[in-house]
């Protein structure tokens, strides 16, 4: 290892790393905020993740994965007929400087045929998969935060 006498050197090589770094961080195509996932009972095999996606790009939300659940997929729900009805879409319109909210009775990411129990207080690895106009694919990861089964957080509030 090479020894760097020259320190004003030095600091200009970690702000370049650093700057690096955080660009990195920073071109993703969307931010999310508030990002949850719904806790569950024993024995229960399906829950639902919610969040706030905006857009620093145009991208579309086309896919989703995670380690805790057999399969995930992109959902809606709509109400017809007095009935509620749950059903997968292939995607999400997520537009540049815009906020697509993923909520409890609309778009949400449902996690489906669940390994284990989902705890309040734990932290869910979601991976979210999203296409440009041009199709160039990005994966956002994610430690998504588990809320308790009527969406309040873990804890004294």
């Amino acid at each position: 290892m090479r020894k760097i006498n020259n320190i004003p050197a030095l600091v200009k090589l970690l702000a370049a790393v650093v700057a690096t770094a955080a660009g990195m961080a920073h071109a993703q195509s969307i931010e999310v905020k508030d990002a949850w996932v719904r806790g569950t009972v024993p024995a229960q095999r399906a829950t639902g993740a919610f969040m706030e996606i905006i857009g620093r790009n145009s991208v579309r939300l086309i896919g989703a994965a995670s380690p805790v659940a057999g399969t995930v997929e992109i959902h809606n729900m709509t109400l017809t007929n007095g009935v509620m009805k749950m059903f997968p879409v292939e995607g999400i319109d997520v537009p540049a400087g815009k906020t697509v909210k993923l909520a409890p009775g609309g778009y949400h990411v449902m996690f489906m045929g669940l390994k284990q129990q989902i705890m309040a207080g734990d932290k869910v690895p979601l991976d979210l998969l999203l296409e440009t106009a041009d199709k160039k694919r990005e994966t956002v990861s994610l430690q998504v935060e588990v809320r308790d089964i009527t969406g309040n957080r873990a804890g004294p509030h």
